[in-house]
């Protein structure tokens, strides 16, 4: 069964104390308030730099049961590498805990620099090496290098499917044959708004609809209007009664934004959106 879940991008904001966070909250406990307000939230940190087995089991045990988190690859692999080369980097990604969220993972999530148009030959090669399940991520974890500085993490408690996101920011991923790729590999093309900045590409390219957004007016910092959550709202009521599964992240934090239009959208899809556990 299809299902819609609608989240935010992160959750470390200072600006948020006070505005989406009540006041006197710690700071360890964030992502537990986070988390009873919607069912999933993307991990931003991972995309700066590995992080700790440690660090991912603090992170599942905060939630509760039924919440998923967005893993966010690293930019070593997009913004580096330019997907070229990628099988160790990814062992490393896979051994550095990402399996420790065990049946908290969500969908992994590459993002793309502006600029980088689309080479045929590259995607299907970076494509061809992500893994589909727990399983797969494992065995290939075991193949990371030194780079890996903390004890790696090749564990899974279960074999489930591991989805795959890539966000294109360059229209050259129109390609018809950059499309089928990501077809044949069930991997989701994101649609991401930045504000004008890239474009909009939407074309369904896996059974997960993967949404972004990061802003209509200003990058990172303009807000909603009533009208645009609608329409929205619209376009992902289509893919979920289309029979996708689909997610969206809010990622314009600024002034507090982003969790605001999240819980604004999620009432607009009440009747089909996963709802966050009871706070």
């Amino acid at each position: 069964m299809a299902s819609v879940r609608i989240g935010v991008s992160g959750w470390r904001y200072p600006h948020w104390r006070g505005r989406f966070y009540p006041r006197g909250l710690p700071q360890r406990r964030e992502l537990e308030h986070v988390a009873t307000r919607f069912p999933t939230v993307e991990l931003d940190g991972s995309f700066y730099s590995l992080q700790r087995p440690a660090s991912y089991l603090a992170w599942r045990d905060a939630t509760p049961p039924g919440f998923v988190f967005a893993v966010k690859g690293g930019r070593f692999i997009t913004h580096m590498k330019r997907l070229r080369d990628a099988r160790t980097p990814l062992a490393n990604v896979f051994a550095s805990g990402v399996l420790a969220l065990g049946d908290r993972l969500g969908p992994l999530l590459w993002q793309l620099p502006e600029r980088q148009r689309c080479d045929l030959d590259v995607l299907e090669q970076f494509l061809d090496l992500l893994p589909a399940s727990t399983r797969a991520a494992a065995r290939l974890a075991e193949e990371h290098d030194d780079k890996l500085r903390t004890a790696a993490w090749t564990d899974v408690d279960a074999d489930r499917p591991v989805r795959h996101a890539l966000e294109a920011r360059h229209r050259s991923f129109e390609d018809p044959a950059a499309l089928r790729l990501l077809r044949e590999h069930g991997v989701a093309l994101v649609v991401s708004e930045g504000a004008g900045r890239w474009p909009l590409l939407d074309h369904v390219t896996a059974p997960l609809v993967y949404v972004r957004l990061h802003g209509r007016t200003r990058l990172y910092a303009s807000g909603y209007a009533p009208r645009t959550l609608d329409e929205w709202a619209g376009r992902v009521r289509a893919w979920y009664d289309d029979g996708r599964d689909v997610v969206v992240y809010l990622d314009n934090d600024g002034d507090a934004h982003a969790p605001c239009d999240a819980l604004a959208l999620t009432a607009r899809l009440a009747d089909v959106a996963v709802p966050a556990a009871a706070g």
